[in-house]
Parts: C-alpha cells; structure tokens; sequence
C-alpha cells in the first residue's frame, strides 16, 4: 500500500471545516475555468479559420494558375491563355491536386431599375464542380448550360441585389467595356440565383457566369480561357504544392496560392492564432498560480501534522509526496469540471448557435466551432503536467519545518 497516497486521502476527503476548504474549492473553480477557456478558445479558433478558409477556398479554389505578368493586380481580369494539355497533364499529375478548373474573369458594369454597379464577371464551365458553391445560394438554383451558344443566366450576391433591386428571375442589363478599344457591348441576362457568403470582398464585387460569354465578349478562340483553379486533397499543402509546381511550370506560368491573392483575409485568420496563444498563457497562470497557493495553505495548515509525521519517523520525501497527491486530486478535479465544461458549451454552440456574430465583419453569422479531439487531450495532459511541476516548489518549504516547533504550532 502506498503510504503517502492513503495519507493524501485521509487528508483530501476529510469533512472538518477549515480555511483550506474554501482555498481548495477556489482553486478547482479557477483550475476548471482555466481548461474550459482554453478548450473554447481551442474549438473556436479552429472552427473560425476553418470555417473562414473554406469559404474563400469554395469560390476561388486552394492554388491559381495562369500567365506570369508582372506588377500586375491579381484581382483583375487575366491574360487569355490556350488551354494547355500538356500543361493540364503537368498539374493533374501532382500527387496533392484533387480537382482541376478552368475560369476566367471580365470587367462588366450591371445595370438594373437605372442604376449601376462595377463587377467583375466570373466565368466556369458547364464541367465546373458546384457542390462547393450551392450551399451558399440563398434563392433560385445553379446555372443551366444548356445553349449552345452561351448560357444566358448568372448568378449575382445578396449585397448586389439589395444595392439595385435585383429579384430572383429579373433580367439585367451587363455592359462590357473593352480594354484595347475602349468599344461597349452589352447582354441582357437572366438572374437564375441569388449567393452569400458573408465575404464582403467576394458578395460585393463578383457575379458569376458562363465562360463562354467572356471568351465571346472578349473575341478570344474557343480554346482561351484566364487560368486554372485547383483544389488540393488536404488544404494544409497549399505553399508546399504551389512552390512545387512553381518549379515544374514553364516561366511564363505562374502558380499562386490563395493566400497570396487574398493577403488580408489569411493575415487576418493568422492573427487568431496569437490571440489563442494569449489566453493559453493568462490561463495557464491563472491555474498555475492558484495551485500554487492552495499547496501553500495546505502545508501551513497541515503544520503539526508535518511535524507528527517527522516526529514518527517520515521523510521529507514521503511528506511532500503527500501533498503532491492531495494537490493532484484538486487538479484533476478541476480539469475534470473543465473539461466537461469547456465541451458542453462547444457542443451546445455546434448543434444551436446560441452565440452569434456580425457576419460583415466577422463573415459568419454564428460562431463556427470545431473539436479536434486530440488538442482537448494534449490541453488536459499538458494542463496536469505544468501544474504537477509547478507544485514541486512550494513541497520544498516541508524540509524548512522543526517537528519540535511544529508540534507546538497553533
């Protein structure tokens, strides 16, 4: 039988009222607090990047690639390329690529009830995969490609809609302004759906449509397109695939990540990560320090018992092993109550979305959560460990106390 675990016990589970009764219940409560608050943090930052990333990835894919210009704004129309089979084979046989697209995109102006808006028009084909887009439509359906001319049918955001009065089924006048001749054409256009995806950047600048209409407006061949969107198999090997191909592409390719076009949005994803790391580091204090006092009290309190036990025959080690136990109990109490905590209010935000977010500024609407499991474990194990080591300095007082005197403490 392990002596100062039976001890540690007797200690822990004694029912007389005493000072140290309130410390201890302090300490599990800021202890629980501490794991429960880097749970949440944890479930949310993740569910926030996660949910966030997708977003921009569903409509722009995870690496571009289209003609190398310099100086040359990478949210604007693109350089017409021919579609390349040698080049396509290049991309599709990297081992990380999922999905291959072609697109293009067109200055236009939209006109609806006199009014007008800038835009940019994106063109897909009829091949284009949907599934990551439909979940964003509000009203109405994708786009049919069934002319054979070109679709005459686009899809327009939420924002733009309300900004002209735009309803679902309505038809709108697209002006194209060429960039060589400066000569307008324009096509009257069927409204087949209304999008959100709580992106400002994206809901406010872009409609989307058939890339046969800007292969027409712009007199480019049938074989023209922008560039190519790729969706990789894991999201994660986004720099590692874009550098990767950087290398294979001939020079007047280039391959860019998501990331590179759209800096602010990941700059701003990024920063959560500091802000996780903030409130690991408070809290981790905070249960740190609370421990830490709690032990101390503990062995004041304990005093003519530590004494007794010297008196008896005990070593300062087996003595300091007691309150190490009893101090282990308090902290596994309270990750305990933490950890329950800290996962019933992510499952409770997962499965309600009671918390909610202003979407303008935040681009979701409620606040995504995402439990990655082995993290929760990794913060509870890491918690226990940090706070054991930490417990070991105030035990060392125990070699500091007289069992005469001791004895004789009131």
């Amino acid at each position: 039988m392990n002596l100062a675990f039976t001890i540690a016990k007797r200690v822990a589970f004694n029912r007389q009222r005493s000072f140290s009764g309130f410390i201890i219940r302090l300490s599990i409560a800021a202890t629980a607090l501490s794991v429960m608050a880097m749970i949440i943090t944890l479930a949310f930052v993740n569910g926030f990047q996660q949910k966030v990333s997708q977003k921009v990835f569903s409509f722009w894919g995870h690496v571009r690639v289209q003609k190398y210009e310099a100086n040359r704004s990478l949210v604007a129309e693109e350089s017409p390329v021919s579609k390349n089979d040698t080049i396509e084979l290049l991309i599709r046989q990297d081992p990380g690529i999922k999905q291959v697209q072609s697109f293009a995109t067109k200055s236009a102006v939209i006109e609806k009830n006199k009014e007008i808006e800038g835009v940019l028009l994106k063109g897909i084909e009829k091949a284009y995969d949907s599934s990551m887009l439909k979940p964003y439509l509000l009203e109405g359906r994708w786009l049919q490609f069934d002319d054979s001319l070109y679709s005459r049918e686009i899809l327009v955001s939420a924002q733009l809609a309300a900004q002209l009065r735009i309803r679902l089924n309505d038809t709108v006048t697209v002006y194209f302004i060429s960039v060589l001749d400066g000569t307008r054409t324009y096509r009257k256009l069927k409204v087949a759906g209304i999008y959100k995806t709580g992106i400002e950047e994206y809901d406010k600048l872009f409609i989307l449509g058939d890339l046969r209409l800007v292969r027409r407006v712009n007199n480019w061949n049938t074989d023209k397109v922008g560039g190519y969107e790729l969706f990789l198999k894991n999201y994660h090997d986004i720099d590692t695939v874009t550098a990767r191909l950087a290398d294979k592409l001939p020079p007047e390719w280039a391959s860019r990540s998501i990331r590179e076009v759209y800096p602010n949005i990941f700059d701003w994803l990024n920063i959560q990560d500091v802000n996780r790391n903030v409130v690991f580091t408070v809290m981790a204090i905070v249960a740190i320090i609370n421990l830490v006092t709690c032990l101390l009290v503990l062995i004041l309190e304990r005093t003519r018992m530590i004494g007794i036990l010297k008196a008896l025959g005990a070593t300062d080690g087996l003595i300091r092993r007691v309150f190490l136990y009893h101090a282990s109990l308090i902290t596994l109490a309270g990750i305990g109550i933490g950890f329950i905590g800290g996962i019933g209010i992510c499952l409770l935000q997962q499965f309600s979305g009671f918390i909610r977010m202003d979407e303008s500024a935040y681009y979701v609407s409620t606040a995504p959560v995402d439990i990655i499991w082995w993290q929760v474990i990794l913060v509870c194990v890491a918690t226990a460990c940090v706070c054991y080591l930490s417990l070991l300095i105030p035990t060392w007082l125990i070699k500091k106390i007289n069992p005469v005197k001791a004895i004789q403490f009131r």
